[in-house]
């Protein structure tokens, strides 16, 4: 292998005087040349463009992808150039799942075709999830991305050359004070009686040693500056281009919200959809009227009974609590499955495994049941109880 031992030597010398200027200035043993303002205005406007450009990024990709292990995955593929492979969203999976166990069930029960009916809508849901995610990433993650690896790292590149050439000509500043000031020493005119007629020799020689590193230092000097003016001049187009990345992102915003707001909308006519569907479904949590036609009917044993009360009596029946009691005719014995509290005065509370006796009067909703226990009755739902033989 070619070494170029002398462009090696000469960059290690240029790195090590700019660690001892750099040093220095932090030390406060050194001057520094500032920027102007509108420069700084701008490095600092792009910093934080920066810094909110990639939190912003980073959230959109967890909001987009919560797995952090898929985006990981995602992450490696995109590094090594490769296609992401096809993943199903958790809204198709779970769809999948729910048509699977309604094979199970048996389609024609009554969970069997409701499972099937809500968990084609849940495929549903994730397709529409996954072209919003990929429309999302085309439009929005995108550019943002394209601004934290490709503009971002072209100014930060050019913010580093700056910075070299800053220290180059603070370096070059700080040669010419000491040449300037060593030639100020070496040109003083020694005394003539204390001095040796050979001193005069050597001070002129050593002035004009002194002049000819003044004028060195004073050409470099112009060289740094003019070094350091040009990338300043590059650095500020560069900077000065953040609010036309500004304007695009702007519009990727628009974007990403007329994207989400499609896919909320189209989310919501999927559900409208499928409570419509499930409505045309026979209701499984009715009871059904016959049975209790079947068991609110007087037996041969009990039709000597009073019969049951007219719709006219039943509202001061349930209200009256103790006052009134259920009729013979038609009551049985419930277990109730799950605790329920009162909505008002009309309803019944319910423990779960208590058992109370019910009853069903004529024009009564069907969801509902007379309840007893002691001399407390009220309305209950059948949801909640398993009527016993």
């Amino acid at each position: 292998m070619d070494f170029n031992v002398k462009k090696l030597a000469s960059d290690a010398g240029v790195f090590f005087t700019r660690a001892v200027q750099f040093t220095e200035e932090k030390l406060g043993q050194a001057e520094k040349t500032e920027l102007d303002v509108h420069l700084e205005n701008l490095l600092a406007r792009a910093d934080c463009t920066k810094n909110w450009t990639e939190k912003i990024f980073r959230q959109t990709e967890v909001l987009l992808q919560p797995n952090p292990s898929a985006r990981i995955e995602e992450f490696f593929y995109e590094k090594l150039d490769r296609k992401v492979p096809s993943r199903a969203t958790n809204g198709e999976l779970l769809g999948q799942y729910m048509l699977d166990a309604a094979k199970d069930f048996g389609p024609s029960t009554p969970y069997g075709s409701t499972l099937i009916k809500v968990g084609e809508s849940q495929r549903k849901l994730g397709g529409t999830e996954r072209e919003f995610i990929q429309s999302s990433a085309i439009s929005f993650l995108t550019p943002l991305r394209n601004f934290l690896e490709g503009d971002w790292r072209t100014i930060s590149k050019e913010r580093r050359l700056l910075e070299n050439r800053r220290l180059d000509l603070d370096i070059c500043k700080a040669r010419l004070k000491k040449a300037k000031v060593a030639e100020a020493k070496a040109s003083a005119t020694p005394d003539f009686q204390e001095t040796r007629p050979r001193n005069y020799v050597l001070s002129a020689s050593a002035s004009a040693l002194w002049s000819e590193e003044v004028d060195k230092a004073e050409m470099e000097l112009r060289v740094a500056q003019t070094e350091f003016d040009r990338q300043a001049e590059v650095t500020r187009l560069l900077l000065e281009g953040i609010s036309s990345t500004h304007v695009h992102h702007l519009r990727c915003l628009h974007e990403f919200v007329e994207a989400q707001a499609a896919y909320y909308a189209q989310c919501h006519l999927h559900m409208l959809e499928l409570q419509k569907e499930l409505s045309r479904l026979p209701n499984a949590f009715a009871v059904n009227p016959s049975s209790l036609a079947a068991f609110s009917s007087p037996s041969p044993s009990t039709s000597a009974s009073p019969a049951p009360p007219t719709p006219a009596t039943l509202e001061t029946d349930t209200l009256k609590g103790e006052e009134g009691r259920p009729p013979a005719s038609g009551s049985r014995k419930a277990k109730v499955l799950y605790d329920y509290d009162a909505a008002d005065t009309s309803e019944l509370s319910l423990l779960a495994d208590e058992l109370i006796t019910v009853y069903t009067v004529p024009g009564m909703d069907p969801d509902w049941l007379i309840g007893e226990r002691g001399n407390q009755k009220g309305k209950v739902p059948v949801t909640y109880l398993e009527l016993l033989s």
